[in-house]
């Protein structure tokens, strides 16, 4: 039987990863946006030199899980201690933190190159030749025309994104971070009661992911705004 006075008294334990949770979901998303943005428009350039090594990552993150991407680097970076120490990196990425935030960044930065890219390509020709014939240069019609409508379509696909990195946060525990699922895990080696601790946390991420999803769709209502007029 589920016993709701221990969910109740439980749910504070588990919340006390919650910044944690948040603190790795928020990092890599920013950090993955900014470097998915980058390799969506080094894309358009066509050229195979630099797009064929951007599909193969692109390709490995996306077609390898994320455990066994946060078991390579947290475990991998540490056959080449020598060349990290040389480099004064080491002392970076010997911290489990940091080779989370690696590889939660390195994933959803394939997976967001991809939404960009897709996004960058559906806007209308005609803007770019619009743009172009009102003298503005290539650079500035990216970044008044194109990017600011490549953004807008792309946000609903973000979002998605978005949730499925702050699950993908839960991972971090088997590099023996403490955010909710590894708090989870160490009760449920004190209690032995999985049930409701998985319940109490599913519940936690459920919350979160509500709040984010209510978030995001006001962000794109309000940039979309002149589409829902009736």
């Amino acid at each position: 039987m589920i016993d709701p006075g221990f969910l109740l008294e439980i749910i504070p334990t588990l919340l006390s990863g919650l910044p944690l949770t948040l603190e790795l979901a928020g990092s890599s998303v920013l950090l993955g946006f900014v470097l998915a943005l980058l390799l969506a428009l080094a894309q358009q350039t066509k050229r195979p030199v630099v797009v064929w090594p951007i599909r193969t990552f692109v390709a490995i993150f996306r077609g390898t899980p994320l455990l066994v991407q946060i078991f390579l680097i947290y475990y991998g970076l540490g056959q080449f201690r020598l060349t990290l120490q040389s480099v004064g990196l080491w002392s970076l990425f010997r911290e489990p933190y940091w080779c989370a935030i690696l590889a939660l960044t390195l994933n959803t930065a394939a997976y967001g190159s991809e939404i960009l890219r897709g996004a960058i390509r559906n806007v209308p020709r005609g803007l770019s030749e619009a743009a172009s014939a009102l003298g503005l240069s290539r650079m500035l019609a990216l970044r008044l025309v194109i990017l600011p409508l490549a953004l807008r379509q792309a946000l609903p696909a973000y979002s998605n994104e978005i949730i499925l990195m702050v699950k993908g946060t839960s991972l971090a525990s088997i590099i023996t971070l403490t955010e909710v699922t590894g708090i989870a895990q160490e009760l449920i080696s004190q209690t032995y009661r999985a049930m409701e601790v998985f319940i109490a946390a599913g519940a936690i991420y459920l919350i979160l992911n509500f709040l984010i999803v209510w978030a995001l769709s006001l962000l794109e209502t309000r940039l979309t705004h002149y589409r829902v007029r009736a």
